[in-house]
């Protein structure tokens, strides 16, 4: 499945990659494409394997960002 969260809290490249990074880290992510810009995260995963719920959580243990969608 691909979705488009938008990420809050978001403000410089650091926080990209922590976010980025945090997605990845997931069993059943694919690919992820964070966009500092319009502050969003695109993600091809497994819903078999990871839910939405996973990667909110997994974005906010990363610091103070919020993965909305």
């Amino acid at each position: 499945m691909k979705k488009t969260f938008m990420v809050n809290g978001m403000k410089c490249m650091h926080c990209k990659v922590k976010v980025e990074d945090a997605i990845q880290s997931l069993k059943g992510i694919n690919i992820v494409k964070v966009n500092l810009e319009d502050k969003s995260a695109s993600v091809d995963y497994d819903e078999n394997v990871v839910s939405v719920d996973d990667l909110k959580k997994a974005v906010s243990a990363s610091g103070r960002y919020e993965l909305i969608g």
